[in-house]
């Protein structure tokens, strides 16, 4: 009996150790390399798996229209312990019925910001879409101030990936980030009109967090339009595994920014390879249980490392048009754990 009991328990334990690192890869059907990329960071985002299982689609039946529908099949399929490709041609083929068409190449993040706003105008349940906005939900203030009688002006938005620009040589995030947050002037045709003056101005602008979200994601602009042809920066651009808001420049928070926790920590990247005309997209992900680092190319899945994906920080040459890079990086916000608070409000 011992030994059919070691047995059993054996073969328990290899299933429990299987469902824990299991990630299911997605067949690439008409070019939809971009698709399955970003399917696998928002299956790795399990804040949005959570909210999706909340709502109840009453009266969609099985609406190949619906996007939040359809996404909810698939992130579920894509949790089942089976060997094969999870099922997503529904999923598919519903966005190209809502303009995301099959057999095109997209830019991932134009096709991440256009899945979350099809998500609020098709969700029927308006708390919960909200509730899925605002784990991307980054909120800003813009502050224009006029550089004759320096009247300041505000306008509070928001955004669901932060677009960083990138130089053509050596970048870090943190440099990318100060650089987003840089106050800029404004003149010649780009001066504004300001509302005490009557006239416009030469004028100052600057952007301010206000609130930063629980998953934050991040675009490197690699993509640059030259002479009328759009062209790739292959240049590098580092970033942390880990890393912390609150140590960039401070006057990138507003005056009323009170949130206590600025840690964050990677969780998907999703790279680029090839260059603006022709290109593949693949995905790095971290795992929610194993913590291990997963590789995902379209069908393809295999266990990776932390040193992979720094593989994906790019060349100097900015010739190498293969080059694997990393084109958008999604941050977890950390749970503090200790109750310490930290005030960056002033």
């Amino acid at each position: 009996m011992s030994a059919l009991f070691s047995g059993l328990y054996s073969t328990l334990l290899l299933h429990l150790d299987r469902r824990q690192l299991v990630m299911r890869g997605l067949g690439n059907y008409c070019l939809s390399c971009c698709v399955n990329t970003l399917l696998q960071t928002l299956s790795a985002t399990w804040e949005l798996a959570e909210i999706l299982e909340k709502w109840e689609a009453t009266g969609l039946g099985a609406d190949v229209h619906n996007v939040p529908l359809q996404l909810k099949r698939v992130l579920t399929a894509m949790q089942k312990d089976l060997p094969q490709p999870a099922p997503h041609k529904d999923f598919l083929h519903c966005l190209d019925r809502n303009s995301i068409r099959l057999k095109t190449q997209h830019d991932a993040d134009e096709v991440f910001l256009s899945i979350l706003d099809l998500l609020q105008l098709q969700m029927n349940d308006r708390t919960l879409a909200l509730e899925i906005q605002d784990l991307y939900k980054i909120s800003l203030e813009t502050q224009l101030q006029c550089l004759e009688c320096s009247i300041i002006q505000t306008q509070n938005s928001h955004l669901l990936s932060l677009p960083l620009h990138i130089r053509e040589e050596q970048n870090t995030l943190e440099d990318c980030m100060n650089s987003f947050f840089e106050q800029q002037e404004l003149g010649g045709i780009n001066r504004c009109l300001c509302a005490q003056c009557g006239t416009k101005t030469r004028s100052k602008q600057g952007v301010k967090v206000c609130s930063l979200p629980p998953i934050l994601c991040i675009q490197l602009k690699r993509f640059r339009n030259m002479r009328g042809y759009t062209m790739k920066l292959n240049c590098r651009v580092t970033f942390p595994e880990t890393f912390n808001f609150s140590e960039i420049k401070k006057d990138a928070f507003s005056a009323d920014f009170t949130q206590n926790d600025c840690r964050y920590t990677l969780y998907a990247v999703v790279v680029h390879s090839g260059s603006a005309i022709c290109g593949h997209y693949t995905a790095y992900v971290r795992h929610r249980v194993s913590k291990r680092w997963y590789y995902a190319d379209d069908s393809h899945v295999s266990q990776s490392s932390w040193e992979e994906v720094q593989k994906t920080y790019g060349e100097r040459s900015r010739n190498y048009l293969m080059s694997a890079t990393a084109y958008m990086l999604m941050y977890r916000r950390d749970r503090r754990e200790d109750g310490q608070q930290q005030d960056l409000s002033g």
